[in-house]
């Protein structure tokens, strides 16, 4: 127990702390870099707005009655039967096979 309580004591010690007339000032750099990014952000937000304003206010089609007669035609509660003249083999786990064609001699 002691030995971990002077492990953290020794760890939490920092000899070379800078304290000097320059400890806690930024450079200019990181200020440049903070600006660019700021002036980044603002065009990219603006381009945003601008390809946002573009865009319908609803996607509804004007005349869905195409879509509709479609849609009316489709069988959703089908789509895992196998077609007629399929047999289904037992050994592939319900996958359905081609029926079996003849070959020309």
């Amino acid at each position: 127990m002691i030995l971990a309580s002077a492990a953290v004591g020794w760890l939490a010690q920092t000899p070379g702390t800078p304290t000097g007339p320059e400890f806690g000032k930024a450079s200019p750099v990181g200020l440049l870099i903070i600006v660019a990014l700021l002036v980044g952000t603002v065009l990219l937000i603006r381009s945003m707005n601008k390809q946002l304003r573009k865009l319908p206010d609803t996607f509804e089609p004007e005349h869905p009655e195409a879509d509709q007669a479609a849609d009316e035609g489709t069988d959703r509660g089908g789509a895992g039967t196998p077609r007629p003249g399929t047999r289904t083999d037992p050994a592939q786990s319900g996958k359905t096979a081609e029926p079996p064609t003849q070959a020309s001699s």
